[in-house]
């Protein structure tokens, strides 16, 4: 009998010779059969996923790691991993070591351009964007006016007059040079002294959970103080419940609860850090602009793409008081922010236009 051959799927199928329909209704036939009997496959069914919890100190705070797993080991390894590109970013860009590679810029000659590491030069563009948007309340050239604000807290003695003049003159945004062809960075003021302390720890907990991510768990959380990295939500769940302190709350009972995934979040605030000088509470937040700790009561919380965002916006937004913050937040769809304040007339909310819409009823 003459046959002809058909392959489907991979598999050599003889058919006796038959006329053009009866060839096209067997080759039906034959598409059916592998289709039903592909659909009879049964997948393995998947382990459960474990909650797993892990800190460690890092960048002058505490950094919690909450992942989703199948077992204690992998769970680990994945922390580990983690841990260690946090470790390996503090070292890189913390203002406390002389010999991190942030601080070894400050010996180079004025006008001198400095080929710097990816991670580096990243965050100082993301810095520079920051500044750009929020006129100079960001700025990672602050790095004078906050040692000399360090001393302050100490001593309980504000900075004169004359030395906040001549703090002045290394401080400015504009003063920090970045070629990115090149990824080089030129201090362009003698004296400049940078602190990241207002971004590096969200962009850390960004890349963090980008290990664990890499590692193959997607529910997960990094969270250093106050800026948290979010992975997907937890298994069964919405998203991962995130409490918001109020101004003046205790720590463990926030009183509002929102719900997020694949975001970033951050809140800054003089909750717990601010002294008393000469009569006026002043914060830790350093402006820019006056060298000295915030005296008006605020706090902001921002809701984002990502921590490295939320990070370096957050601390900004306090300085700029709360209508220029939400005239910034509100003209970016991708963010949402929840500003409290407080004065003489008591404590008032200011919630953005997302921050509305997305979390009603808070």
């Amino acid at each position: 009998m003459n046959t002809r051959a058909l392959r489907l799927a991979g598999v050599l199928i003889k058919m006796p010779t038959l006329s053009r329909p009866a060839r096209l209704l067997a080759c039906c036939l034959v598409t059916w059969a592998f289709v039903l009997l592909s659909g009879c496959h049964t997948p393995a069914p998947q382990p459960p996923l474990t909650r797993f919890k892990f800190s460690e100190p890092h960048m002058g705070t505490l950094y919690d790691i909450t992942l989703y797993a199948p077992e204690a080991a992998a769970a680990n390894a994945a922390a580990e991993a983690a841990f260690r590109r946090i470790a390996e970013l503090d070292r890189m860009m913390t203002d406390y070591n002389t010999n991190s590679e942030l601080m070894r810029l400050t010996l180079h000659a004025v006008g001198e351009s400095i080929p710097v590491s990816p991670d580096l030069f990243t965050i100082f563009a993301e810095s520079e964007r920051v500044s750009r948007q929020t006129a100079g309340a960001f700025d990672i050239t602050v790095g004078p006016f906050v040692q000399a604000w360090r001393t302050s807290r100490k001593t309980g003695k504000l900075p004169s007059p004359a030395k906040l003049a001549e703090l002045r003159q290394a401080v400015g945004h504009d003063k920090l040079r970045l070629d990115p062809r090149a990824r080089t960075v030129t201090l362009l003021a003698p004296h400049m002294r940078l602190d990241l302390g207002g971004i590096a720890k969200g962009y850390a907990a960004d890349q963090a959970l980008a290990v664990i991510r890499r590692a193959g768990f997607r529910s997960a959380l990094v969270a250093a103080s106050g800026d948290l990295a979010i992975g997907d939500a937890p298994p069964g769940m919405a998203g991962w419940k995130i409490g918001i302190a109020a101004l003046e709350g205790l720590p463990n009972t926030p009183p509002r609860t929102i719900l997020l995934h694949n975001a970033g979040v951050s809140t800054s605030g003089d909750t717990e850090q601010n002294v008393e000088i000469n009569g006026v509470r002043y914060s830790h937040i350093v402006d820019p602009i006056t060298g000295l700790g915030l005296t008006n009561r605020i706090q902001v919380t921002i809701i984002g793409p990502n921590a490295t965002i939320t990070d370096g916006l957050d601390t900004p937004l306090d300085i700029m008081g709360a209508e220029r913050a939400l005239a910034l937040v509100d003209a970016r769809p991708e963010l949402a922010a929840l500003i409290v304040t407080k004065d003489d007339s008591g404590t008032h909310t200011f919630p953005s236009r997302q921050f509305r819409r997305r979390f009603p009823g808070n």
